[in-house]
């Protein structure tokens, strides 16, 4: 069983072309609760992050809630992410997952919130508010 945190507001999942230089607004001040994560690559740069941070340059779909596993985890952890997305999965509900140093993270679309922590709480977990 895991401990679940929903963090507020709406997400964003961001693309920005390879190379693109970041404001420090993405990631500067960030309030209690808050992520951001930055991934670069040589087709481009994506982001995740609050939806009121996005970029305006960015594409970016913004409808996502972020899921937050209450830690830090120890390490090594082995299946903390797969124990959140195999259920997921198995009700086809979209994810988007991504991990810092100290826990993982999955993101979900908005509409589908209340599914996914049905689904959740059914696979054993504990959604904190």
């Amino acid at each position: 069983m895991l401990d679940v945190a929903l963090l507020p507001g709406e997400y964003a999942v961001c693309r920005l072309p390879a190379g693109s230089a970041l404001r420090p607004a993405l990631w500067g001040d960030l309030g209690d609760g808050e992520v951001v994560s930055v991934s670069w690559s040589a087709d481009g740069v994506s982001v995740i992050c609050p939806a009121s941070r996005a970029p305006d340059e960015a594409e970016a779909e913004t409808d996502w809630r972020c899921l937050r596993v209450v830690g830090p985890l120890g390490h090594p952890v082995t299946g903390t992410l797969a124990a959140l997305v195999a259920p997921l999965a198995e009700a086809r509900v979209n994810v988007v997952a991504f991990s810092t140093y100290d826990t993982d993270h999955v993101l979900v679309p908005a509409v589908r919130l209340d599914e996914a922590t049905v689904t959740l709480r059914r696979a054993g977990h504990r959604l904190l508010d």
